[in-house]
């Protein structure tokens, strides 16, 4: 009865009250330092070099400035969020995106292969653009498109959010060529970079395959029975506000609208060119959506008043979540600025050492994921962990690329952990309950965790 009655705080008090627990471990945990240093062009931890400094302990008043510190140092991403929220509304406000999932909602009631194959063809490409390119923060763009694709379908809306932000992050955990985690901790720990390419593969497609057929099973069990869906009562109310369902009056996509949905596929398409060839990061993309929405609002032949009202109206509509960003990047800051995540790491690392090189390897996975929930960045988490876990692997048995594989595995974890910005501001973004949606990821986390544990027994055994 009390666990039926009990109801979680919302996304922005857990926050707070995770900030405030991290506040006081400050006062707890003595400050840690490693020294730095650069290699090869790269500024890298000295594993041999960590000393006990003076601890700086957050308090009252550290704990009520650094919301407004994790929205400064996040402001790149808060925004991209807001501007490409504004080219979203634009986008919608030609109709194209509606006429789109109109068009596809028909073509998924009339043609069982494309029944069967949407879900599999858009993890897989999502999934794809994690394990070559680092997608990442590129993904948030598209959960305002699969969200009413998903309810138009007949699924929910944490299907719509799970595609497009599950497929992307377990792509990138799992990666095979990622640029920012695997090409970083290989050049950093002396490993020909990219080697092992067959092995990672591998990984890639068990993962994937593990979140396609989670997903498939999900979404069927929906489309038939949505009251299942834990996000049931939300939906309700975002069918009610939208008229993605409604055929009256629909002959097609009109000329206009394929026009828009052409300059939208050629932004993709260039954003995804940029990233590979040119390096670009949010700066550079959110230039991109906004020349994107300038374009499409000409093609939609909308006045000027109505594209500004659009716009302004999809950027209002991100302002929770640019905060929730904010107060995720603030729990980093206490830490970072009480300088306690070096001295909680130095800790970490004795018990990485057993006598079984398996055994040794999923401790190095256990610790690379509780290192994930403070740092979210692939190429950070390998500067400050791989120079201190490459030479702890030649000590304990275990090789530098197996090392490697436990410390992309670490992110696993990414969808689901409250600290994650991207994750954070996605479920704001779909207006998600974090707990809600953690309850959902638990089945999955615990394939992750299985596929983890067996790939690097495997990998060990094999002495890759």
């Amino acid at each position: 009865m009390f666990i039926k009655k009990f109801r979680m705080p919302n996304t922005f008090v857990l926050l707070f009250a995770l900030m405030s627990l991290i506040a006081l471990a400050t006062w707890l945990v003595p400050g840690g330092q490693y020294a730095t240093q650069v290699v090869n062009g790269k500024t890298v931890v000295d594993p041999a070099s960590f000393r006990l400094i003076a601890s700086q302990p957050q308090g009252v008043v550290a704990l009520l400035m650094s919301p407004i510190k994790g929205f400064v140092e996040a402001a790149q991403i808060i925004g991209f969020v807001l501007i490409v929220g504004g080219a979203f509304s634009v986008l919608q406000k030609t109709a194209a995106i509606d006429a789109f999932i109109k068009s596809v909602a028909l073509a998924h009631t009339r043609s069982r292969f494309v029944r069967v194959m949407l879900i599999p063809v858009f993890v897989s490409l999502f999934s794809l653009g994690g394990a070559s390119f680092g997608m990442a923060e590129e993904a948030i763009p598209f959960v305002l498109i699969f969200i009413p694709l998903a309810l138009a379908l007949g699924y929910d809306s944490i299907t719509g959010v799970a595609i497009p932000f599950v497929g992307s992050q377990i792509g990138f955990a799992a990666a095979f060529l990622n640029p920012f985690n695997v090409g970083i901790a290989q050049g950093i720990a002396g490993v020909p970079v990219f080697s092992g390419i067959g092995f990672r593969l591998v990984v890639w497609l068990l993962a994937t395959a593990i979140t396609i057929a989670f997903l498939m099973w999900y979404a069927a069990r929906i489309k038939q029975q949505p009251e299942l869906s834990p996000v049931y009562a939300l939906d309700q109310q975002l069918r009610s506000g939208h008229q993605t369902l409604d055929f009256s009056g629909f002959t097609g996509i009109t000329g206009s609208q394929k026009a828009v949905l052409l300059a939208f596929v050629l932004t993709l398409a260039a954003m995804v060119a940029g990233v590979i060839r040119y390096e670009w990061f949010v700066n550079e993309i959110a230039a991109l959506f906004l020349v994107m929405a300038i374009i499409v609002g000409i093609l939609g032949r909308l006045s000027s008043d109505t594209w500004v009202d659009a716009f302004l109206h999809g950027a209002k509509d991100l302002v929770s979540t640019a905060l929730v960003i904010a107060l995720a990047r603030a729990t980093m800051i206490l830490a970072r600025d009480a300088h306690i995540i070096d001295t909680m790491l130095y800790h970490l690392m004795p018990l990485v050492q057993s006598e079984s090189a398996i055994w040794a390897a999923h401790k190095m996975f256990i610790i690379q994921s509780v290192i994930n929930f403070f740092i979210h960045s692939g190429s950070g988490q390998a500067a400050l962990t791989m120079p201190v876990m490459a030479p702890l692997a030649d000590l304990v048995g275990v090789s530098r690329q197996t090392a490697i594989l436990a410390f992309q595995f670490g992110e696993f974890t990414t969808p689901v952990i409250p600290t994650s910005g991207i994750t954070v501001g996605v479920l704001a973004l779909a207006r998600i309950p974090w707990l809600t949606w953690a309850k959902w990821m638990i089945p999955l986390q615990l394939m992750y965790l299985t596929l983890a544990l067996v790939m690097l027994a495997v990998a060990c055994t094999l002495n890759w």
